[in-house]
């Protein structure tokens, strides 16, 4: 396989997930088969409680990207290198703010991204648990790498506001993946991406 030298390999986990995954130790494996460092980031940052898109945004650009927007010259996107994000669930949404926010990301591979989270996440809650998690400003989720419950800051749903999709302008080549019968996040979602 002929890859270009100066390229960078990022995968993303999931909401609740982590690095640790079954599917985060999968594509690693198969990319150091390749001779490639694939990057698996945390993004629980130790502290899952105050996880938001925001916060996983601004880790991946700091960690990764050297926080190179849109606005900056094309020769500083030229010392970065082309970035390829791979990202599962919610990963697949940060990895999709990722590709409209930095010019250095030049492909993405989103697995049953997480487009319209909230608006299929909140109604499976149902409307008391998330007036309990207003109100008491964490909701307990099950967390996979722990095995057990953490908690959530409500915070979490306000930032997502900031993030309407219909933003998602920046054409990127993008393989999407998504079972047929997702009960989270239904591939009907991803009608959005086919039409980015």
């Amino acid at each position: 396989m002929n890859l270009p030298a100066d390229s960078s390999y990022i995968y993303l986990h999931g909401f609740a997930s982590s690095p640790e995954s079954t599917k985060a130790k999968y594509f690693r494996d198969r990319f150091s088969c390749l001779g490639i460092d694939l990057k698996t980031p945390d993004l629980n940052q130790n502290d899952f409680s105050g996880l938001s898109l925001t916060r996983q945004l601004h880790q991946i650009e700091t960690e990764f990207l050297q926080t190179q927007p849109l606005q900056s010259a094309t020769e500083k996107v030229k010392k970065l290198g082309e970035v390829t994000i791979v990202g599962s669930s919610f990963g697949g949404l940060t990895a999709a703010w990722l590709a409209q926010r930095q010019l250095s990301v030049k492909q993405i591979v989103l697995l049953a991204p997480a487009f319209q989270f909230l608006s299929h996440w909140l109604p499976i809650l149902g409307q008391q648990q998330l007036e309990k998690w207003q109100s008491e400003k964490y909701l307990p989720i099950y967390h996979y790498r722990e095995q057990r419950y953490l908690p959530l800051n409500y915070q979490f749903v306000a930032d997502m506001a900031q993030y309407p999709e219909e933003k998602l302008m920046r054409s990127v080549p993008a393989l999407v993946l998504h079972g047929k019968y997702d009960t989270i996040i239904p591939i009907q979602c991803d009608s959005f991406s086919r039409n980015e």
